[in-house]
């Protein structure tokens, strides 16, 4: 989702991911703040469909596209620009998340197994995320045009997934493309940022969540409210000086320094 005129007028939003974590609470976010919201989706059109009738107001679109494919991430980005008329915030949600299909502990799973979910998780998580990042950089550029990324990552980047260790990996990544590109991209007023939430109580995880809750010293989850919040925030205005900064949502469950 690429996010307003960092709130004048009525700005573009590209969100990349309308399957991913806590996806219909940030589109709604932007999209009620006066934002067209150009919603990306890979493959599951009808949850991307469902995020998009949740949305007010108009000017919003779908965009389909496996981002892990170079042509097709330039490809994506053109259009959101076009659809939106100026993507100024991007907000990076797809991703290959755990699940019991693509658990990889190294002491139970086969090589070829091991290969195939370290392939496919950093080709979307990682390098996808790079592709279409640096196309929308490069359109906001060109325009001379301020704007905001804004990365979903993981406590796990930081906690470790032992069943998942490559997605643990693709969010340290992730959080660490971030504040390569908040440096670079700074002299452009483009602004970069990470979330990195723990639990969060998505229609994905429910049956996970009573089991969770314990995680935090709050003894609940987080919610796809509380992330939007954060996202919302990072790609305002007022939080230019918070480039390169990775914010943890995960209710004090892990601390780090």
């Amino acid at each position: 989702m690429l996010g307003g005129s960092i709130w004048g007028g009525r700005g573009g939003f590209f969100y990349r991911g309308a399957a991913g974590v806590c996806a219909g609470p940030i589109a709604r976010a932007f999209a009620e703040k006066g934002d067209r919201v150009a919603v990306h989706y890979a493959s599951k059109r009808e949850e991307a469909e469902r995020t998009l009738g949740e949305l007010p107001g108009s000017g919003h679109g779908l965009i389909q596209g496996d981002l892990s494919e170079p042509e097709v991430a330039q490809r994506v980005a053109d259009e959101a620009e076009a659809l939106v008329g100026g993507v100024d915030v991007l907000v990076n949600n797809a991703a290959f998340a755990p699940s019991a299909g693509a658990a990889h502990p190294v002491a139970e799973v086969s090589y070829e197994d091991w290969q195939r979910v370290w392939r496919r998780m950093l080709d979307v998580n990682v390098l996808g995320t790079a592709n279409v990042t640096y196309c929308v950089a490069r359109h906001m550029i060109e325009r001379g045009a301020p704007g905001r990324v804004v990365n979903i990552g993981s406590r796990g980047a930081f906690k470790g997934e032992p069943e998942f260790p490559a997605y643990g990996a693709s969010k340290a990544a992730l959080h660490s493309l971030g504040q390569s590109l908040a440096v670079a991209l700074a002299p452009h007023g483009i602004a970069v940022t990470s979330v990195a939430p723990g639990f969060t109580a998505t229609d994905r995880v429910a049956a996970k969540v009573e089991g969770a809750r314990g995680e935090s010293p709050f003894g609940r989850v987080g919610t796809p409210e509380e992330v939007a919040a954060a996202v919302l925030y990072l790609a305002s205005g007022e939080a230019a000086w918070a480039s390169g900064a990775i914010l943890d949502l995960n209710g004090a469950s892990h601390l780090r320094m």
